[in-house]
């Protein structure tokens, strides 16, 4: 098959936002594109520049129908389709169904070929993005009727992931990464570990300069808060990190526009006022006359050549042979996990030390929360007070790991998107994106675990320490599975919240194990302040030798507190006769183990503490991996 003459993606991309090359005057380019095998070529490291015929791929999809529910329903319309005269032979029940149903795809049927830029032009919510998504096998199998094959065979899913790549609407990327950093971020994920980092730093460069991007390349991507590229150097960047690997389908929905299209202007209007306003001007529609008449040629010339495709496997492994897919072989993933862990690091790493602020005002908060707890509890005294205001410092400082980490919440939901975008196509694997972003997280932790215990607390520091740095582990586990389930933020602050207020309420601290009731003893146990509680109580009492309640204080906080010292050791004269145990002012009543037991911290020890401590922040990793993988298949139902 011959290549085209027409415009290929690269042509396009070039007359996005003042983009350095120019096209001539057709009219702007669909929204949204299929497009395959040579439509942005990315040389490989033989044949640098050098056009090839591509190899004949025929993607065809037949009657493609999907409807979704209605989420409202109006009375009236129920009402009227009750009522009608079934003439149809549909049940009651079917036309009831069938009432409550939106087709959103109705028996579609087409084809992309190898070489071409197939177009889906609609007005806003006709469906294209619907159509683009059935393609890119993005709508669940159970609700999509119909059938899609590339080379007459059907297009297995597994299959579709690594040959095909498909550029969302938005443009999802890390704010403070460079473009040429992203992109090479992307050469890592997709081009396998064999290839040299010179080849792959090659492909990027090439890429940069076919994308127009070359007065970019050092500049950060940016956000409401960092000032960084254009919107239209955004939209190339995300069609570039999805192409860097050369696959043989691009799926692109909305990839650019030749002209901008004013805001609230319907696409398709605008396209035909632009023709109108060529036709308005001499010559002005001769390039778009001839472009159509050339393209009809080559079209039909092509047409038979493409009507027999070869067959898949053969097609496949003949593209790969000639420097698609990075010229590795059809594999899941390009590269083993321990490579994808490490570029993932990387990258988070870079990304969040380009924003300090974050980090610092983390650090203030511990460090303010610290300053404030070690002044009000400054020089606590061994008395039946000083025990009551050290269970009150303890409750609020282990509380206190769980509700700071609870910033951690909008980190992951504002990577959920570019997660589900790059694991969608195999870019790397989720337990990979689970164990990086584990590592990522634990410097920040020791560091705010060491200001944290520094500011408060140096009896035993070093077993403050540790049992700090495991609340923060698992405070920080915890959260980051709750923003793999809850996908709105404001919702998962709520829910962070309201659980660790009742983590604390079970704790031990305002009830005693054997005081709650039976039904709710099982949040006692999974209370995830319960163990560092009891494992700090167990740290500061857990000694016999240091008294607490000496006789003439067993009167505190009782009404005979108000006595004189004198008739309290009148009282203890009599209290001794009566129990036949002498009883003086000075007689230790109470040590630490006693308080211990008062309290009903008596089933475990400070290291089972730790250690269980330490577990749940595994446990809630785990369960975020699962989250991931259940939670992110980026499919419509």
């Amino acid at each position: 098959m011959t290549t085209h003459n027409h415009p290929t993606l690269a042509d396009l991309l070039r007359r996005v936002d003042g983009a350095a090359a120019t096209f001539d005057s057709s009219p702007s380019p669909p929204p949204n594109n299929v497009a395959l095998q040579h439509v942005l070529e990315v040389p490989n490291d033989t044949d640098v520049g050098t056009p090839q015929s591509p190899l004949p791929f025929v993607l065809s999809f037949t009657d493609l129908t999907y409807s979704v529910k209605n989420r409202q329903s109006r009375g009236g319309f129920k009402l009227a389709a009750s009522n009608r005269t079934i003439d149809d032979g549909l049940s009651a029940a079917e036309t009831k169904k069938r009432s409550n149903m939106r087709v959103l795809l109705n028996s579609v049927s087409g084809e992309a070929r190898d070489g071409e830029i197939l177009a889906i032009l609609g007005a806003s919510g006709s469906g294209k993005s619907t159509l683009i998504d059935a393609l890119a096998n993005r709508i669940s199998h159970d609700s999509l009727k119909g059938s899609i094959t590339l080379n007459g065979e059907p297009l297995e899913s597994r299959m579709l992931k690594v040959i095909s790549a498909y550029v969302m609407q938005d443009d999802l990327l890390y704010p403070m990464l460079t473009v040429e950093e992203t992109l090479m971020f992307s050469a890592e994920f997709r081009l396998p570990r064999s290839l040299p980092k010179a080849e792959k730093k090659k492909r990027v460069q090439t890429l940069i300069e076919r994308l127009g991007l070359q007065t970019a390349a050092n500049t950060i991507i940016g956000d409401e808060g960092h000032r960084g590229v254009s919107g239209g150097e955004r939209r190339r960047v995300s069609i570039g990190i999805d192409i860097i690997h050369d696959p043989i389908v691009l799926f692109l929905d909305e990839p650019t526009s030749g002209r901008p299209i004013p805001e609230n202007e319907n696409r398709t209007e605008y396209a035909l006022d632009l023709i109108r306003e060529l036709e308005g001007i001499p010559g002005g529609t001769k390039d778009l006359v001839e472009h159509n008449k050339q393209y009809q040629l080559t079209h039909s010339s092509t047409t038979n050549n493409t009507s027999h495709p070869l067959p898949l496997k053969e097609a496949i492994s003949a593209s790969i042979s000639r420097g698609k897919l990075a010229s590795s072989p059809v594999a899941t993933f390009a590269n083993p996990f321990w490579v994808e862990i490490g570029v993932l690091t990387k990258r988070s790493v870079t990304n969040t030390r380009r924003m300090p602020e974050l980090f610092i005002i983390r650090l203030g908060a511990v460090l303010v929360t610290g300053f404030i707890l070690a002044t009000v509890f400054w020089q606590l005294d061994n008395s039946p007070r000083g025990v009551q205001e050290r269970l009150g410092f303890f409750a609020i400082a282990m509380s206190t790991m769980f509700y700071t980490c609870a910033d951690a919440l909008p980190v992951f939901l504002h990577e959920r998107y570019i997660f589900m975008r790059e694991t969608a196509y195999n870019a790397y694997r989720r337990s990979s994106y689970v164990l990086s972003n584990a590592i990522v997280s634990l410097p920040s932790l020791v560091f705010l675990s060491a200001a944290f215990a520094f500011t408060t607390y140096f009896a035993g520091f070093l077993y403050f320490f540790a049992i700090i740095l495991a609340s923060f582990w698992a405070a920080s586990s915890f959260v980051t599975f709750l923003s793999g389930v809850v996908s709105h933020v404001m919702l998962g602050f709520t829910i962070v919240v309201a659980i660790l207020a009742y983590f604390l309420l079970f704790s031990g601290f305002f009830i005693n194990r054997d005081r709650i009731p039976v039904y709710w003893l099982w949040f006692h146990y999974i209370s995830l302040v319960k163990y560092p509680y009891e494992a700090v109580l167990q740290n500061e009492f857990g000694s016999t030798l240091k008294c607490f309640v000496k006789g003439s204080q067993i009167f505190d906080n009782t009404p005979l507190g108000t006595l004189t010292p004198a008739m309290k050791e009148g009282l203890l004269r009599g209290l001794s006769s009566t129990l036949g145990v002498n009883i003086t002012s000075t007689t230790c009543v109470t040590t630490g183990k006693d308080i211990l037991k008062q309290r009903g911290v008596t089933d475990l020890s400070k290291w089972d503490c730790l250690w269980i401590t330490v577990a749940w922040g595994f446990l809630f990793r785990i369960l975020f991996y699962f989250s991931l993988l259940l939670g992110s298949k980026n499919k419509r139902r």
